[in-house]
């Protein structure tokens, strides 16, 4: 295995810049979601899979059936977007209301 390296310098953030090079042979580009670590004082970067956990699948669609006779009726007065943004507000408003109830 070649070993490549290069010198790069990190940004006041303290974010820094994969070389372009690096990231071709790597396959790394903007989808991809990289694991961290730091072992004594290496700091190792590769690319992390990610299992999306399903167990909640059967709840969300019972749910999202009981409502598709209202979003149904709405849709003939309200576009896709407007209808989510109306939910959008209605749960941060419900959030809003229970978070003031526990303080």
């Amino acid at each position: 295995m070649t070993v490549i390296s290069k010198v790069v310098r990190p940004l006041r953030s303290g974010q820094i810049t994969i070389p372009a090079a690096f990231r071709r042979a790597l396959g790394i580009d903007a989808d991809t979601l990289l694991r961290i670590s730091i072992n004594g004082n290496q700091l190792r970067i590769e690319a992390a899979s990610v299992e999306y956990k399903t167990h909640h699948d059967d709840w969300f669609k019972a749910l999202y059936e009981e409502f598709a006779p209202a979003r149904n009726a709405l849709v003939e007065k309200f576009s896709e977007e407007e209808l989510d943004q109306l939910i959008d507000t209605s749960v941060q408003e419900v959030r809003k209301e229970r978070d003031a109830r526990r303080a």
